[in-house]
């Protein structure tokens, strides 16, 4: 006979271990910023302020430049990397004169690969270990063995302490899964796109229990800026959902992420503070299910079935 398992109020479950802070920084377009890297240090101390501790990278943004721009920050005050998590992407090959044997844009999940690329990021971070990997693509030719055995080699050399993925389907996700324990599913998730709602991906973290990780939590700003019958509708909600709560529609988008049960963890990629504080903001609101579903239904146009 099966044993019932009860519910069990939110309240009383043990958590999973924490590796990230609520709210993410995202570093993408650093290298747009013009900053010296003594500004740059200033930034990484006003997220640290704000308890955004944790920091996401990938190898290729800014045209494989923003590592090192945050390591020449870094080196400026070496011991704040004891206060902060860093996180970064590889797999992605971008096509650059600097990079003549990328003949084209590809995917590259092979065991050199991804050691190489480990071992570039700590160069340019200054720092003897990543707090997390994650595959920056599901890459069609990836040999789950062979992934297994790379992320496998650097846990074991002491260079990475967690792995994940990021854009995988829950199939995919479920491939790697089964040679190697992933701890997040980085995607993209907002009100102007909803798949991962429906499409099992969060589901799946739930399973697992995993946090997922949200890129483009605000549309990369469309959410503020588009004048498309949708965003004006979720705009419209956004905004009066955030007056009721007394709190920003920005606020109020991150809140709504916040309000999934599967835990997300929202990535805010801004160069103003005040952007990183409306973000952090969301961690004091509550909003019911009506809230979350009105902002739904704005999105979509029409009430839940």
């Amino acid at each position: 006979m099966h044993q019932m398992i009860r519910p069990v109020h939110e309240s009383t479950q043990v958590p999973a271990p924490r590796l990230l802070s609520r709210i993410v920084a995202g570093v993408w377009r650093m290298g747009d910023w013009q900053w010296t890297a003594q500004e740059r240090l200033r930034w990484i101390e006003q997220c640290l302020e704000l308890g955004v501790t944790s920091f996401d990278h990938a190898d290729i943004y800014g045209g494989y430049t923003v590592e090192q721009l945050f390591g020449e920050a870094l080196a400026l005050a070496p011991s704040l990397r004891a206060q902060m998590q860093l996180v970064t992407k590889c797999g992605i090959c971008l096509r650059m004169e600097d990079r003549p044997a990328h003949r084209v844009k590809h995917y590259d999940t092979s065991f050199e690969h991804i050691v190489s690329s480990v071992e570039q990021s700590l160069r340019l971070l200054r720092t003897e270990q990543l707090d997390m990997l994650l595959l920056h693509r599901p890459d069609a030719l990836m040999d789950a063995d062979v992934v297994g055995a790379a992320f496998t080699h650097l846990q074991l050399q002491g260079k990475v302490l967690h792995f994940g993925v990021s854009n995988f389907t829950p199939s995919q996700f479920t491939l790697l899964q089964s040679r190697f324990p992933l701890v997040t599913n980085q995607v993209e998730l907002h009100p102007l796109h909803l798949s991962p709602l429906h499409d099992g991906t969060l589901d799946q973290c739930q399973q697992h229990r995993i946090q997922p990780m949200i890129w483009s939590p605000l549309a990369g700003g469309r959410l503020f800026t588009s004048d498309t019958p949708q965003a004006v509708r979720v705009r419209d909600a956004l905004t009066a959902v955030a007056a009721r709560h007394g709190v920003s529609a920005s606020t109020m988008a991150f809140a709504w992420l916040l309000r999934h049960p599967s835990r997300p963890i929202p990535v805010a990629g801004s160069r103003r503070i005040d952007a990183m504080r409306d973000a952090v903001g969301a961690l004091d609101v509550t909003i019911d299910a009506q809230d979350w579903t009105e902002i739904w239904a704005a999105s979509t146009g029409h009430e839940v079935p």
